[in-house]
């Protein structure tokens, strides 16, 4: 049952799919946690989720599953931390299946893995559903759907630790509602309490992208210099019951926590930081204090909140067809002038010859592959690598575009080398609104 207690640990062990596990595993060893948060969805990988469960039923959850709960189970059972985890992506039952046997191929009995459904709501939107920031329909999009998800806030996890959950996993539940619902649940918050609610979405945005916030995408050499980076840990936050937290990491891990590091994680993705708007409440950062209290430690405050929007964010995912990329190295006097009349000659044939006419776009890498618009291009370069990338809905145009490129090999320009090429499965994603009385979440306990 929730309490009054303070000093509520919260920790990080993933900010995005592919984060690292070797500084989680060392948080759920030595951080002395009640919660760790493993934040792991985003559009574009909810959307490919989609795609590997419609290849195989038991798939379209994160990759990294089974290693993440396999060495993070036994310290967390050790420590009494709970787990929440958006890791179910497109299938959260099959996620929590695979936990049960995991944790049973541990020795782990007893251990309660709570899973929760209902965020997907394919079937409740159709041709006309109009996009959420920006003119059209679904419709428009003209490409095969391949699922969409509903953000669901902090009220479908609250039971689950009612419950007794060691572990809950779902699929599209909001990043900052990963955290918000054991505060909720240890202080006892009312879920219309928007101030409280307001700053513990603070917390939670703070925490859910891993090392943003302790150095690491923070790092600029020279300017932003972070200490041991290479082993930079995962962030803590330490909470108070009226909200208010210090954000800091072990001792012992690389990376550092300062209001620097802080301040930019608070602004990060945050269009409006008066009207930060969740499933949970309309989150207001505009008077957030943050004051560095010890190093690496620094305290927030002063978050704020008002009612929850009444309609979801929903992300809709699409086949994009293929992406295919390729490249090819100049190096040497005159380098940037070859690569030139190998884009040039790539965009003629591709055209002209094989009528591919969708995007491709052709970038000189070591001269404008990042700021191709922005200004002149410097006259000194001497090595460049050539990048190709076309998307379409046939793979055969992908296939003849990498075919074009490795051909410049003995075509010409002279001096090409070094080619790769891959051909990958794309997805495209819109953004829509859905009424939340629609959405019916669902819960359900399964035992090691």
């Amino acid at each position: 049952m929730p309490t009054s207690a303070t000093r509520f640990r919260i920790g990080t062990g993933a900010g995005f799919s592919a984060d690292r596990l070797d500084p989680a595993v060392e948080l759920a060893r030595h951080g002395e946690l009640d919660v760790m948060i493993i934040e792991c969805l985003g559009e574009r990988t909810l959307a490919f989720a989609h795609r590997d469960r419609k290849l195989d039923p038991t798939k379209g959850y994160n990759a990294w599953l089974e290693r993440r709960m396999r060495a993070l189970l036994p310290p967390c059972r050790d420590a009494g931390t709970v787990i929440i985890t958006n890791m179910g992506a497109a299938n959260p039952r099959a996620a929590a299946e695979r936990t049960v046997a995991i944790a049973r191929d541990l020795g782990l009995a007893g251990l309660k893995i709570a899973c929760i459904e209902g965020d997907e709501v394919t079937d409740l939107l159709d041709a006309d559903t109009p996009f959420m920031d920006e003119p059209g329909t679904l419709g428009d999009v003209n490409l095969p759907m391949v699922g969409a998800n509903a953000y669901l806030g902090a009220d479908v996890i609250l039971p689950a630790l009612h419950a007794g959950a060691d572990v809950v996993i779902g699929g599209r539940i909001a990043d900052p509602s990963l955290a918000l619902a054991p505060l909720a649940h240890r202080f006892g918050w009312s879920l219309d309490d928007w101030p409280r609610l307001g700053a513990g979405t603070l917390v939670g945005h703070l925490l859910e992208c891993g090392m943003q916030v302790t150095g690491g995408y923070f790092a600029d050499p020279g300017r932003k210099d972070v200490p041991n980076l290479a082993h930079c840990g995962f962030p803590i936050a330490e909470v108070e019951a009226d909200g208010s937290a210090v954000i800091t990491k072990l001792p012992q891990a690389g990376g550092c926590v300062t209001p620097a590091t802080v301040k930019e994680q608070l602004l990060y993705e945050v269009h409006d930081p008066r009207s930060y708007l969740t499933p949970d409440v309309s989150a207001d950062f505009s008077h957030v204090a943050v004051r560095a209290v010890a190093t690496d430690r620094v305290q927030v405050s002063d978050a704020v909140g008002t009612r929850r929007p009444e309609r979801l964010k929903v992300t809709v995912g699409f086949e994009g067809g293929f992406l295919g990329e390729a490249g090819l190295s100049y190096a040497g006097a005159n380098a940037q002038a070859r690569a030139r009349l190998a884009a040039d000659i790539l965009q003629e044939r591709m055209r002209n010859v094989h009528s591919v006419q969708g995007p491709i776009r052709i970038d000189l890498v070591g001269v404008n592959s990042l700021f191709a618009s922005a200004g002149e291009m410097p006259t000194d370069t001497q090595d460049v690598r050539l990048h190709v990338a076309l998307r379409s809905p046939n793979r055969e145009d992908a296939e003849l575009m990498l075919w074009e490129v490795e051909s410049l090999l003995c075509c010409g320009p002279a001096g090409g080398g070094g080619f790769r090429g891959t051909i990958i499965p794309s997805v495209v994603t819109r953004s829509v609104l859905i009424d939340r009385e629609r959405v019916c979440p669902t819960i359900k306990m399964l035992v090691a």
